[in-house]
């Protein structure tokens, strides 16, 4: 069994070293998810006992953090609701994959350990509906790992930012014009505003969880309290990482 590497710090250099490897996301994208799912893995250990533990990857596509935590001893299940993008990176879907919707996942109410999803939340048309989803199959006890690309950091757009600050559909229809076909992340279609303070309501709203912690995923640990202050953490917190214990 293989452990990640080293503890997680959540240190400036790490952050430098991510928004570095963020830019190789569409050209070299085992380079990038490959490093973010070992440092996604780190961090999630650090909440979670993982050897042995039942996690449900949610929105898993080609099993980039499925197979760390596999590496991490958890016994990992990847959940998507597009085949082919399970099959894009070895021409198969990952092994244990489960084909279904993050809206109704196909998992029995409290039957994983250990919820993770990262960056699936503002692809899906009903996000509270898939938070809710991942409390459901998560056991009394269990963490929920939930994190997103919030509408408003600079990346809000995807591959259209930052003209997504103009609008959605403008900065979909200037992608096309400039590039001569959609992107692939279309607002309204396939990718929907989420907020910081949408998701932090939500979270402390529901009766069945705990939250253990909020903050930016990708800052240092020092930046943590950007969070509590609204406005300025939609624009710069990039990605909030929302961190439950299901009671």
């Amino acid at each position: 069994m293989e452990t990640p590497q080293a503890p997680f710090r959540a240190t400036l250099g790490r952050s430098v070293a991510l928004l570095r490897a963020f830019r190789k996301e569409q050209t070299d994208p085992d380079f990038f998810y490959g490093m973010l799912a070992r440092d996604t893995v780190a961090q999630l250990a650090s909440y979670a006992e993982l050897d042995g533990a039942l996690v449900a990857d949610v929105g898993g596509g080609p099993g980039y953090f499925t197979d760390v935590l596999r590496a991490a001893g958890a016994r990992p299940v990847c959940v998507d609701c597009d085949a082919g993008e399970m099959m894009a990176r070895r021409g198969a879907t990952p092994e244990g994959a489960v084909l279904g919707s993050a809206l109704d996942l196909p998992l029995a109410t409290g039957s994983v350990d250990v919820c993770f999803s990262s960056n699936v939340l503002e692809h899906v048309p009903d996000p509270w509906r898939m938070a809710a989803e991942m409390v459901r199959v998560t056991r009394p006890g269990g963490v929920v790992y939930l994190s997103f690309t919030n509408w408003l950091s600079p990346w809000g757009g995807h591959e259209t930012s930052p003209w997504h600050y103009l609008g959605g559909h403008r900065a979909a229809a200037r992608y096309a014009r400039r590039y001569g076909r959609r992107p692939k992340n279309v607002y309204g279609e396939s990718l929907y505003p989420v907020s910081v303070g949408a998701a932090l309501r939500w979270a402390r709203r529901q009766p069945g969880v705990t939250v253990l912690d909020a903050l930016p995923r990708y800052h240092p640990s020092w930046a943590t309290p950007v969070i509590r202050v609204p406005g300025l953490r939609e624009i710069v917190s990039w990605n909030l990482l929302l961190i439950l214990r299901r009671h």
